[in-house]
């Protein structure tokens, strides 16, 4: 077992937790809005026997707290790196990490050497109207009235049944039956929104990217490696879509049967892949 040092980083209302192990080029794995660190279980130590790898719980999320402020993710992703002495990294987004990722590789381009965009959002991301997305209108009612219920979970504190409904949604998918993924994922998916919802309070307001990233994916002049799952929501891939067309030489995979949480879903396939981009960068 590979070394683990753990910490805390103040920040501007907050603490953030940290995991670092490892030696050589520095990685950092950043998760979804529905997890928190521990989703990256099956990379961590794998990736540490090759990297330098960094997971942090972002402000709100696992062990990570925050007062109701102000912040920025990119400033706080800067503040963890600084605080451990990594210089440049390669950044492995999952979701709303995978947009954090993004637009950090947007703000401060000197301290990434590449990305790999899981199932990954875009700031700014605006739907163009084609035959395409027409033919999607269906799913995308579907999704905005699953979105509704959720918010109306979350209003009443109903978190049991609203994790159920996340997990359906993120692990096994929409529109797929709640057991198509592993009970082990949905289980581990599952504790991971639960503790968030009912350990933190929220209130604190994340400030954007200005201007978003969706004009500007141009200027990333790093190796991406674009990663989708077949079975995700609608947004979530023509997101993915639009990010492998916009970055200049970028790489995109799709996981075919795999929704959101293509690292906890498939991870040996993961790990391969992902372990085979960054030797090359």
């Amino acid at each position: 077992m590979t070394e683990v040092v753990t910490g805390f980083v103040p920040v501007e209302g907050a603490q953030l937790y940290y995991e670092v192990a490892g030696r050589g080029p520095a990685v950092v794995l950043l998760h979804a809005g529905v997890a928190d660190s521990r989703m990256w279980e099956a990379q961590f130590e794998t990736f540490a026997r090759q990297f330098r790898v960094l997971r942090y719980d972002q402000r709100g999320y696992g062990r990570s707290c925050t007062e109701p402020v102000s912040f920025s993710n990119r400033d706080d992703l800067l503040a963890v790196l600084r605080h451990v002495g990594i210089e440049r990294a390669a950044l492995i987004g999952n979701s709303r990490g995978g947009q954090i990722a993004l637009d950090f590789a947007l703000e401060y381009p000197t301290y990434v050497s590449g990305l790999v965009l899981v199932a990954a959002g875009m700031s700014g991301f605006a739907f163009e109207e084609s035959e395409e997305t027409s033919k999607l209108e269906p799913l995308f009612a579907e999704i905005e009235r699953m979105e509704t219920e959720m918010e109306r979970l979350q209003a009443a504190k109903e978190w049991e049944t609203l994790a159920d409904l996340e997990v359906a949604m993120w692990a096994s998918g929409p529109f797929q039956p709640a057991e198509r993924a592993p009970a082990a994922l949905r289980q581990q998916l599952r504790t991971m929104i639960l503790d968030n919802y009912r350990n933190h309070t929220g209130g604190a307001q994340p400030r954007p990217l200005n201007p978003p990233a969706a004009g500007r994916l141009a200027e990333v002049r790093v190796p991406v490696l674009v990663l989708a799952g077949e079975l995700d929501e609608p947004a979530t891939l023509l997101m993915g879509d639009g990010l492998a067309n916009g970055i200049s030489g970028a790489g995109k995979i799709v996981f075919p049967d795999t929704a959101h949480m293509i690292s906890m879903e498939r991870p040996e396939e993961f790990n391969r892949l992902v372990l085979e981009f960054l030797g090359q960068v």
